[in-house]
């Protein structure tokens, strides 16, 4: 066994997570296939999902069966699209999914490019997305870093620099590298390390008697790794809004803001009514990136004029297929099932 002060073995290491890898590989679907394509929306779909909700509530099988190629989203109405990622959140994925194919398509003939710089290039590809379609794909050596390999490269080295600091990222990034080198199986040595973090390097209780690579791995303290800049303080927020139904519908707001520009939402309250705000119908709370929010609903305000160009009155039996971020559409769900409320005029 090598000594614990020896540096790590990148074609060691390499050669034993492609081994393991091929006795024990979880079955996901976009390990079946070597198509950009599908392989590029499970990418973009686990970041910031974990997999367990992408797989168990059918989001990737229902966007491969409604959009199955870069030229059907392409071409598919942008409403569409966000009802379909609808739950996943984080809605800028998927307009960069759909700018990308209509790319591919308009630049590339259809067809996704094989070269990782071309890859790059693409609308919304970052070196992760890059490196791991280029990898899976095409079995480019092209490294990828994301939080499960930051943690088992920062234990195999005993390394205690941020993983989250300018530093500490170049060193994961030539890390990953050295070993994506070391192997002629770039897709299993990348698909090994995701794995392996997943599986045996977790952030609690690492199983480390069971670990393919214990021999090379240096860490002496392994729950203390990796090492990150302190967290962003969670922030709360208060959002207020009306609900009213009429016999036509119930009125919902087009959204404007980048996070969720053309989703659906219960219209604002007026600011003219903060201070002292109709009589509350809900409330709930949710969480996004740093914030906590929580929900007021409340009866409709009194309106003089027309409403806005971003208020619509949509049918009810229109708003299942109306995209609508899932904290909207619980807090509506919630409300219309009570059928208690009076139909405003």
């Amino acid at each position: 066994m090598p000594s614990r002060t020896a540096r790590p073995d990148p074609q060691a290491i390499a050669m034993e997570l492609v081994n393991w890898f091929g006795h024990n590989a979880r079955d996901y679907p976009w390990r079946r296939t070597r198509d950009p394509y599908a392989i590029l929306i499970a990418e973009v779909m686990l970041q910031q999902t974990q997999i367990a909700t992408v797989l168990d509530r059918g989001f990737y099988a229902r966007w491969l069966e409604r959009f199955p190629d870069f030229k059907t989203l392409a071409a598919a109405r942008e409403e569409e699209v966000l009802k379909t990622w609808e739950g996943l959140g984080y809605y800028r994925r998927a307009r960069n999914l759909q700018r990308l194919a209509q790319e591919v398509m308009a630049q590339h003939g259809g067809v996704f490019p094989s070269e990782h710089a071309v890859i790059l290039e693409l609308p919304g590809v970052g070196p992760y997305t890059a490196g791991a379609v280029a990898s899976f794909a095409f079995g480019l050596k092209e490294p990828i870093v994301d939080g499960n390999i930051a943690r088992v490269l920062s234990r195999i080295y005993n390394d205690a620099t941020p993983v989250d600091s300018t530093a500490g990222t170049k060193l994961l990034w030539e890390r990953s590298k050295a070993l994506v080198l070391a192997t002629d199986d770039p897709r299993a040595l990348n698909s090994a390390l995701m794995e392996l973090g997943q599986t045996h390097c977790t952030p609690t209780k690492p199983a480390c008697d069971l670990c393919p690579v214990r021999a090379q791995c240096r860490a002496t303290d392994p729950e203390s790794l990796p090492v990150k800049h302190a967290r962003q303080q969670i922030t709360a927020v208060t959002e207020r809004v009306i609900f009213l139904r009429t016999s036509e519908g119930v009125l919902l707001e087009l959204e404007t803001g980048k996070r969720r520009t053309g989703l659906w939402k219960l219209p604002a309250l007026h600011p003219m009514h903060e201070d002292s705000p109709p009589p509350v119908l809900l409330r709930m709370q949710y969480g996004i990136t740093r914030y906590k929010v929580t929900l007021w609903v409340h009866e409709p305000h009194a309106q003089t004029g027309e409403w806005p160009d971003t208020h619509r009155v949509i049918p009810v039996a229109e708003l299942e297929s109306t995209p609508m971020p899932a904290p909207y559409r619980k807090a509506l769900n919630d409300l219309l099932q009570r059928g208690e409320f009076r139909l405003s005029a």
